[in-house]
């Protein structure tokens, strides 16, 4: 069964304002432009009305409230992952659920759905416990752990979704659960990986590790070095141990305020690098990647994790992005050379920035209990971020994922999708089926936009 459909027009919002505590505004209302912004700026998220959720029942009523108009609903925890195309009728923001509790005893930490990483990071350290966190901690915990979670620990201690204990959630059909693996458990798998496809997340609660510091950092190089750099990263991390998590980026960073003068205006490669062991032990390991060519900015050292972000130096502000990437079965030579030859030195191209993690590790095994997540096969992630208005972005992130497929893998990562139409991309056959039974039984009218994406 589906909803039938209103007129956005004909919707009586005021309806809504009045059974929640939290902010209902529409297009014209002074709150609205605000409420609805997302990080990437490049994409227009303009649905007919947005409701800001004060607590979980705000979040019941709107779900309930939806099904009787016809709507369907859209969540945003802090608005890094929106698609415009699943925005344009009920959007629920979970900003304002900004609970932030540490059980420093057990190890574990509960987390609202508006609570971005750097807070339980910041609240887990005094403890020398850490969160596997993303590769900013400005990134909201929900969506990114709901998608799976690939850290700059994932080698060590896996992905963010084999961490997790319970989660409370409004699913399609209007009700607050409380869900963990024994407790409904088809939806504690559905909702580890398929991100808002079941319901609205207003609470989670995940294990922290016990990594007061880590050894790491970025290691830089001129873009002229990058052939001879990736060689030598691709020899040195097939050899690397599960304490080391490591990636490559090639960077055109601009001339503006914040970009050391030395990074700017040319086109660079940074290595990234996570130890969790010994800060002997991972300065060993990573001799040989400073060895590798003359390196312009040395960046790798003993931290405490609050340093984390240094890691990926991924950019704090909204972006007008566009983003492409895939998984990949392997990196071989002949890979590094198709790549390069399309962002290598002395090659035009639109990109700021171009990503190749390797996984394998923790992230290979999985968890404890079964997570719609299928990209456990996958030996790499390939990410392509180019500015959305440069003329031509658009084909030449197109052209990179070309020149990749000979070694594209079956299944994309869940952050790692960028259109509705990917998202079926992200699952195999088998966990399609488990996620569309899951939506029959807690969304039976699809009220939840993006659980359409499953047919």
């Amino acid at each position: 069964m589906t909803i039938a459909q209103t007129s956005p027009a004909a919707v009586p919002f005021a309806e809504l304002d009045a059974l929640t505590i939290g902010t209902v505004a529409v297009p014209g209302d002074t709150a609205y432009d605000a409420l609805v912004s997302p990080w990437n700026v490049a994409v227009p998220v303009r649905p007919a009305g947005v409701l800001a959720a004060f607590d979980a029942q705000d979040v019941v009523e709107a779900v309930q409230f939806a099904a009787r108009h016809g709507l369907r609903v859209t969540p945003q925890a802090t608005g890094h992952g929106p698609m415009a195309d699943l925005t344009t009728e009920l959007l629920v923001t979970t900003k304002e659920l900004d609970e932030v509790v540490i059980h420093p005893e057990e190890g574990w930490a509960r987390a609202g759905a508006g609570v971005k990483w750097l807070a339980v990071v910041e609240a887990a350290a005094p403890y020398g416990l850490a969160p596997l966190s993303g590769s900013i901690t400005d990134v909201g915990i929900v969506g990114y752990t709901t998608g799976g979670g690939l850290g700059p620990m994932a080698r060590t201690y896996g992905l963010a979704i084999d961490k997790v204990r319970a989660i409370e959630v409004v699913t399609g059909d209007g009700v607050l659960r409380r869900v963990t693996p024994t407790e409904h458990p088809e939806l504690f798998f559905a909702l580890r990986g398929a991100k808002g496809m079941l319901g609205i997340i207003t609470a989670i609660e995940f294990d922290l590790v016990d990594q007061p510091s880590f050894y790491g950092g970025s290691l830089w190089f001129d873009g002229a070095d990058a052939p001879a750099v990736i060689d030598a990263w691709r020899a040195w991390s097939a050899e690397l141990p599960e304490e080391g998590t490591t990636s490559f980026a090639l960077f055109q960073l601009p001339e503006m305020e914040g970009v050391p003068p030395m990074l700017a205006g040319r086109l660079t490669l940074s290595v990234r690098y996570v130890w969790t062991g010994s800060t002997e032990e991972g300065e060993r390991w990573f001799a040989a990647m400073r060895a590798a060519a003359p390196v312009i900015l040395d960046d790798v050292a003993d931290k405490p994790y609050t340093a984390i972000d240094s890691v990926h130096t991924d950019p704090l502000d909204p972006t007008p992005a566009h983003e492409a990437g895939h998984v990949l079965t392997d990196f071989s030579a002949e890979t590094a050379d198709a790549l390069l030859a399309l962002i290598g030195p002395g090659v035009p191209s639109p990109q700021i920035l171009v990503e190749v993690r390797q996984l394998g590790g923790a992230y290979a095994r999985p968890g404890e209990h079964p997570a719609a997540f299928a990209s456990r096969d996958a030996a790499y992630s390939l990410l392509v971020v180019g500015i959305a208005e440069v003329p031509g972005v658009e084909d030449h992130a197109a052209a990179i994922l070309d020149a990749m497929a000979p070694w594209v893998g079956s299944h994309r990562l869940p952050n790692f999708t960028f259109t509705p139409e990917e998202y079926v991309d992200a699952y195999d056959e088998v966990t399609l089926a488990r996620l569309r039974r899951a939506r029959r039984t807690y969304d039976p009218d699809g009220v939840l936009m993006i659980g359409g994406v499953l047919g």
